[in-house]
């Protein structure tokens, strides 16, 4: 079995800052900004790939970059997927540059059913309500159904009530369409803390149902930066294989680097954009690229908080600039809201709506239909495509009936409660 990359030539931290004669801070630092990975050995102690701290040190120091496109694989292969809750083809567009093709799109937003019509204009999307769609007609012919239900009743970020906001029902939904195909592999993709949701109960009901049709699943958390998006994005992928097909659960392996916002916005096309209100962008004027609100006087912090100053939390969204030698913050339905403000490195405005697009690897000439506010909450709701890219790269691998390898990891069939135990690297603390 291959070794994990990250497991080669691994150094704690004070060997790291002894071998490059950097600071301790300075490389925790790199990891905080989504540089470079750190995994716990077996001895529980933080531990980094020497090559990946060297190419940091590199870019920091030297101003390397590393190239930066949208993915495009060897070509078609006979492969087939149903995509549920499409959004603007994130997914749908990575799956088929890895070679996957699309028979069925179903969206509910018209603004993005829009975008999937001009960009591919002989593609069958459907839209309306998923519960009203009916699936017989691909049972047997379909090798992949994927979806990204939607995630607002499993995020942190909201009040997470799960399976008591009728969003949450629509896993189900997923799982009928999945039940009437009856497709080799099932894919589910979501939010992290959908993971540790109500106790872990909320994935168990996922995990226990896609069981009750027949099918072995296994969960990991992707993080985007490592998989050629210059953004710090994870999403949570549930792979689920039939039972009676002999075929291992792979994912992709991550990179031994990450793509900078100064990859991604070279030479990035012009376009619309949102515009700062002129109090805000005095506001944000005086923040430093990389900067938030900790970087404002005080009295300045406190009027343009307002109650917020006085609640707990790191609160690092807010007059939040970006910085050119690290990945991206996570992109918004919107980059000019107070609480998830994603400002310019340099101009004092917001990401315009190309910039988004190439934060999210879709290429320039994909082209996006409704208003500016509902572009950006299309390409902000998005898979990223090179990383759907890499999914449907180990997708293709499995269904060819291929190994781990370099490129892929295999993934046993777990419990829950030995999925919710998984140990992702994670930034230093």
């Amino acid at each position: 079995m291959p070794r994990d990359p990250q497991e080669a030539a691994s150094v704690d931290l004070d060997q790291a800052a002894a071998k490059l004669g950097e600071s301790a801070d300075t490389i925790r630092r790199w990891a905080k900004k989504g540089l470079v990975r750190s995994s716990l050995d077996d001895k529980q102690r933080r531990v980094f790939n020497l090559a990946e701290l060297e190419r940091a040190q590199q870019r920091f120091h030297h101003g390397s970059t590393t190239e930066f496109r949208t993915l495009v694989g060897a070509g078609v292969s006979r492969y087939r997927a149903i995509e549920l809750f499409s959004g603007c083809g994130g997914m749908a567009l990575g799956f088929e540059n890895a070679g996957i093709q699309s028979e069925l799109l179903v969206e509910w937003d018209r603004h993005a059913c829009s975008t999937l019509r001009k960009n591919w204009p002989d593609k069958n999307v459907v839209e309306g309500d998923v519960a009203e769609v009916e699936f017989g007609d691909y049972a047997g012919e379909i090798d992949i159904v994927a979806g990204g239900f939607p995630c607002q009743a499993f995020s942190y970020a909201g009040e997470g009530r799960g399976f008591a906001d009728i969003r949450g029902t629509m896993f189900f939904q997923f799982a009928r369409c999945v039940e009437e195909v009856r497709p080799k592999i099932a894919l589910g993709e979501n939010v992290r803390g959908l993971l540790k949701h109500d106790g872990g109960r909320t994935l168990a009901t996922m995990l226990d149902k896609l069981s009750e049709l027949g099918y072995r699943s296994a969960v990991r958390v992707l993080r985007a930066q490592f998989h050629d998006v210059p953004q710090k994005r994870e999403r949570l992928i549930i792979l689920a294989v039939r039972d009676d097909i002999q075929m291992p659960i792979l994912f992709p392996r991550e990179k031994e680097y990450s793509v900078t916002l100064r990859d991604a916005l070279k030479a990035v096309p012009e376009s619309a954009g949102q515009e700062y209100p002129e109090k805000k962008r005095r506001v944000l004027d005086l923040v430093k690229a990389g900067g938030y609100w900790r970087d404002l006087p005080d009295d300045i912090q406190r009027d343009y908080m307002g109650g917020s100053y006085h609640l707990g939390g790191g609160k690092t969204g807010m007059a939040r600039r970006l910085a050119w030698d690290e990945p991206s913050l996570t992109l918004t339905c919107s980059p000019a809201q107070k609480q998830t403000e994603r400002c310019h490195p340099d101009e004092t405005r917001p990401l315009t709506v190309r910039e988004y697009a190439r934060i999210q690897s879709f290429p320039d000439s994909w082209e996006f239909a409704g208003p500016i506010s509902a572009q950006y909450k299309q390409i902000g709701n998005a898979v990223p495509v090179n990383l759907a890219f890499h999914l449907g790269c180990a997708l293709r691998r499995m269904l060819d009936g291929g190994a781990e390898d370099a490129d892929f990891t295999e993934a046993a069939e777990a419990s829950v409660e030995a999925q919710m135990s998984l140990r992702l690297p994670d930034p230093c603390p």
